[in-house]
């Protein structure tokens, strides 16, 4: 038996079985989950790769890693949410990469709440700045709400990782519609 909320059956107008409008939404929904999460992560990244000096100082702000592994996440974050970015726009190996995506979200949450507990004044060098700031100048509430709502982003393209304009569905990784005989 199926638990999957897009396979769910309800009456149509005539009075048989038709999609719900969550099976006719869900893919729209996906579509900008998974755009609006490669939206973040671009922009992130390319914020950073124009200047990996200042990725590398907004890494060291946070004060977990020696200077080695600073330097070695501040120089690859960039390309690496790049990367993810491209994956989403592309829709290829959506649901994968939606999952390193939502992880990669709980990692800077934790590394804000981290910075925030710890009495450190930073700005969370998300987009590109980063580094030490005034005290009274931070944002840590509303940088783990946005993240939240990144990582709700993630979540979606997780569990409905079906969209229009991937190429996971041209190539039949998740088929347009389930096999005749499932239970909805």
């Amino acid at each position: 038996m199926s638990t999957d909320i897009e396979e769910q059956q309800q009456p149509g107008p005539a009075g048989g079985a038709g999609p719900s409008r969550w099976a006719a939404a869900q893919p729209w929904v996906s579509l900008a989950a998974r755009l609006g999460l490669a939206a973040v992560l671009g922009v992130a990244g390319i914020s950073k790769v124009g200047a990996p000096a200042l990725s590398v100082q907004a890494v060291e702000a946070y004060q977990l890693f020696p200077d080695s592994v600073n330097q070695f996440i501040g120089y690859t974050l960039p390309f690496f949410e790049i990367a993810l970015a491209l994956l989403l726009v592309a829709g290829l190996a959506t649901r994968y990469v939606g999952a390193v995506g939502g992880a990669l979200m709980v990692v800077f949450i934790a590394g804000i709440i981290s910075a925030w507990a710890r009495g450190l004044s930073i700005d969370c060098g998300c987009f590109g700045s980063g580094g030490q700031v005034p005290v009274g100048e931070t944002q840590y509430g509303l940088d783990i709400l946005r993240d939240i709502g990144f990582l709700v982003l993630a979540g979606i393209v997780v569990v409905w990782p079906r969209s229009p304009f991937a190429l996971d569905g041209a190539l039949g990784l998740y088929p347009a519609t389930e096999p005749e005989g499932r239970d909805g």
